[in-house]
């Protein structure tokens, strides 16, 4: 017991000088403010976190939004020198004129055909290089007996450029290729052998040929813009024409009227009493005339 109260008696004199609370009071701040300013610095911390993800972020957008700019190209020929080629077989248009659509077609042992491309060859007949006309992924890199080595490129969205009548192809199957990348040289084909050495090329949209010279120069959106407009215009001519609405005449009337039926009741009745007078003034004169 006497420890126990000296242990009271030494805390009550310690707590009875007068730097113990104010000592207390300040330990306490210090506690307090030390806690705040950690708070604060770990806020911060996140903060700037927070910015430097965003930060990240816009510039991920930003570097999106060039790539997708960038794939927005313009249709080139697919020549490495589009100056000295010209278009020697022309796509065949519904609308053409005869002479252009004479001019589109390919003969093959004595059967025509209509074009679904251009061909292409140089003024002197040389061989040239074959150029990709758009960027996109190789589909198709084989030779074909009467075509000669044909490639077909992908371009997303149901669009495809085709290659024919090459002689050789420096490109395979499943290749990324860019614009204006050469992916073989000029040839000749069994197919349209008139042409002579020249390239077959194509432009399909959701398999649908389109005429290459439309599009030359011109963004690869408008490829799809034009496949659209054309899709709906066929949808408009398939419909059908509208018949024209029945007239609403009234039907006749199968009973007849029956005033109608009463005049002629009358008339008939009349009719009969005429042949019966008639008939009785006949039987008089005879009976006259005998006696």
């Amino acid at each position: 017991m006497r420890e126990e109260e000296k242990k009271r008696t030494s805390l009550q004199r310690f707590f009875r000088k007068r730097w113990v609370f104010p000592a207390i009071y300040l330990l306490s701040a210090a506690v307090v403010l030390t806690a705040v300013l950690w708070y604060q610095a770990s806020s911060n911390d996140v903060k700037d976190q927070i910015t430097d993800n965003g930060n990240e972020t816009s510039e991920s957008n930003t570097n999106d939004a060039l790539e997708v700019s960038k794939q927005v190209e313009n249709v080139k020929m697919p020549v490495s020198t589009p100056e000295s080629v010209s278009v020697i077989t022309k796509f065949y248009e519904a609308d053409a004129t005869q002479e252009d659509k004479e001019a589109a077609l390919v003969n093959y042992k004595n059967q025509y055909s209509l074009s679904k491309g251009i061909d292409l060859a140089e003024k002197d007949g040389k061989e040239f290089e074959i150029s990709a006309s758009l960027s996109g992924t190789v589909a198709k890199a084989s030779k074909d007996p009467v075509l000669g080595h044909v490639v077909e490129v992908d371009h997303e969205d149901g669009l495809a450029t085709v290659y024919q009548s090459l002689a050789a192809v420096s490109v395979a199957e499943g290749d990324k290729i860019e614009q204006g990348q050469v992916i073989g040289t000029s040839g000749k084909n069994l197919y349209n052998e008139e042409a002579g050495n020249h390239v077959h090329f194509e432009i399909r949209k959701d398999g649908v040929a389109l005429n290459p010279e439309e599009f030359f120069n011109k963004p690869v959106t408008s490829i799809k813009q034009a496949s659209t407009e054309q899709a709906s215009e066929e949808a408009k001519e398939k419909q059908p024409a509208e018949e024209p609405a029945p007239s609403e005449e009234p039907a006749p009337s199968e009973e007849p009227a029956k005033e109608d039926t009463e005049e002629k009741g009358k008339a008939d009745e009349k009719g009969t009493e005429d042949k019966s007078g008639s008939k009785d003034s006949s039987q008089v004169e005879e009976g006259s005339s005998e006696s």
